[in-house]
């Protein structure tokens, strides 16, 4: 019953996306360090964080928040391909990453194979490393 009233009130309305989860990440942040620091102006600044999230969920106005949320997209995206080459180079024990001197083109090897020769897809450049 509840769930059925929960989901004919958010009919038509814009719900959640990668930048709601990303203002609730920053609210949460924000109000562990107002705890810590006491400042007050940051428990402030986490509640017009919050607000703003509920007020985009809450929109009507979906074309709107979908070209916020494109727009954020664009402007996180170089933040969250580092993020994720970072998180893969860590958690993979079976390769080698390096960037290529010539044009920086990231590249994977085999480890325990010794010094090899590794060769650039992209510009051709060949350079010895250590695997």
């Amino acid at each position: 019953m509840i769930r059925r009233a929960l989901t004919q009130f958010m009919t038509g309305r814009y719900g959640g996306d990668q930048l709601n989860l990303f203002l609730i990440a920053l609210y949460f942040i924000l109000w562990v360090l107002s705890a810590i620091t006491r400042w007050w102006i940051l428990r402030l600044v986490g509640t017009v964080v919050i607000i703003y999230c509920l007020f985009r969920t809450m929109s009507r106005q979906i074309e709107k928040r979908r070209a916020e949320n494109t727009k954020f997209l664009t402007l996180a995206k170089p933040a969250m391909r580092s993020f994720h080459s970072f998180r893969l180079r860590v958690t993979d024990r079976e390769h080698r990453y390096f960037k290529c001197p010539n044009c920086g083109q990231q590249m994977r090897v085999p480890r325990g194979k010794g010094r090899i020769t590794v060769h650039c897809r992209s510009c051709g450049a060949s350079f010895e490393e250590k695997s």
